[in-house]
């Protein structure tokens, strides 16, 4: 999900993976910035209108129970993401929100070594740094001991 605000800076507001939730719910937008969602790669997204869920189909209908069941988990996972997410925006320095992103990461990963999901340009974006100054800390982290860094493999050495 992509903001460009009026100066035509972009921002990554979220990077959605496989079954995750997006909707107006969660992105209130009281500017005049809209979202964009852009997809990668060929996605199925399901849309659908909150009040509708409450009308089944039929009285006995299985599709509609199970999505009601289990709306409330995903709103709690969207909410604890996007708490995270104010968290790693909230680091001062752009070193802070690296090793902030790259700790997220890893323990979705449940390790040290994984992929970056995103481009380094993307992944600027997303952590809302510059990224000539973002390249510049990666390239210290790697010199500090901290990272190994192969292509979009990142190895935590710290942790």
């Amino acid at each position: 999900m992509i903001r460009y605000d009026s100066n035509g800076n972009r921002t990554i507001v979220e990077h959605f993976s496989n079954n995750d939730i997006f909707g107006e719910i969660f992105y209130v937008v009281n500017t005049n910035n809209e979202l964009f969602v852009e997809a990668k790669k060929t996605s199925t997204i399901l849309f659908f209108i909150y009040d509708d869920l409450q009308e089944n189909c039929k009285p006995d209908c299985t599709f509609h129970q199970k999505l009601l069941d289990s709306l409330s988990s995903l709103y709690l996972n969207k909410v604890i993401e996007l708490n995270t997410r104010i968290e790693l925006l909230s680091k001062r320095t752009i070193r802070e929100k690296l090793l902030g992103y790259f700790n997220v990461v890893s323990s979705k990963n449940m390790g040290k070594t994984f992929q970056l999901s995103f481009s380094l340009t993307d992944l600027a974006d997303y952590l809302s740094v510059d990224r000539s100054a973002m390249m510049r800390e990666l390239k210290l982290l790697k010199e500090d001991g901290f990272i190994e860094k192969n292509g979009n493999s990142i190895r935590l050495l710290y942790k």
